[in-house]
């Protein structure tokens, strides 16, 4: 079997399973870039050639892309050749690392940085409901109920619609903008060119350009806000388990990952230093 075909047949089976439009992107990217690598065809690749390439370029790389790279090899062979050629593949562990979050101050300071209001719009809503980029980019103008002064996400992550309310804050110019929207026919509430759906990409390189320009010194992505939405409810006094439903996780232990470490609580925390001269007395 070609590579091409090999490529074409993955993408087919991708498609059937329902994957989402990143995983289907990167699964053909990371069998392209192997099979591009062992310069051989696919049948004929083993789970040494698959050691190899790791060794060779993902042994500088975090565990999540060799994880990542290992479950797109693991779909391909399945699937396609039927046999499972990462099965005796050890996975390395994930990192954990503590998430960048914004501070209030930083957050607002990244709104007033924002150059259109539909820009301000959209990077609001990502932060005041905890959205993913690609949960703001796929909201569609039925997805919202004003009446209710509700939303729905739809199939997000682990194919789970959820809900969640808009804020007071952004009512009025959502509703405004929903309105002129569909006065022109739109489907996207925040579409791209064309009407299309907005490249997620679109998103990050605005929220980018914004931070720099408030002079924020942190690596700030899209999924910042997000960490910044849990942690800041964390901090406000928000019952982890309403911030598992907020954030759509099916696992609390999710959830704490992004909210275990609270600058604001850790500030609160006194060291046993600071009660040593009350002993003295």
């Amino acid at each position: 079997m070609k590579k091409e075909e090999f490529l074409k047949k993955l993408e087919v089976e991708l498609k059937i399973s329902k994957n989402s439009e990143y995983t289907l992107k990167n699964y053909l990217n990371f069998n392209e870039l192997f099979l591009n690598f062992v310069k051989k065809e696919p049948d004929e690749v083993t789970e040494d050639d698959i050691k190899n390439y790791i060794a060779e370029n993902l042994s500088e790389k975090s565990a999540i892309s060799i994880i990542m790279f290992l479950a797109a090899l693991k779909f391909s062979t399945s699937n396609i050749l039927k046999k499972d050629l990462t099965a005796n593949i050890r996975r390395p562990k994930r990192e954990k690392r503590i998430p960048v979050v914004l501070t209030k101050k930083e957050v607002l300071d990244l709104f007033d940085a924002l150059n259109t209001r539909k820009s301000r719009l959209m990077i609001s809503l990502m932060y005041a409901a905890g959205m993913r980029v690609s949960e703001v980019a796929s909201l569609k103008i039925a997805d919202i109920n004003f009446e209710e002064k509700t939303g729905m996400i739809k199939q997000a992550k682990g194919k789970k619609d959820r809900a969640f309310n808009i804020p007071k804050f952004l009512f009025v110019r959502l509703k405004k903008h929903s309105e002129k929207q569909q006065a022109v026919g739109e489907k996207y509430l925040f579409p791209g060119r064309g009407g299309r759906r907005m490249s997620s990409r679109n998103l990050q390189k605005i929220v980018k350009l914004a931070a720099r320009k408030a002079g924020i010194k942190k690596d700030v992505h899209c999924h910042t806000l997000r960490h910044s939405f849990a942690t800041h409810l964390l901090e406000d006094g928000t019952d982890i388990r309403f911030i598992q439903q907020l954030l759509g996780h099916s696992s609390i232990s999710t959830t704490e990952l992004y909210t275990h470490v609270s600058p604001e609580s850790l500030k609160k925390i006194k060291s046993p230093i600071d009660t040593l001269e009350n002993e003295r007395e």
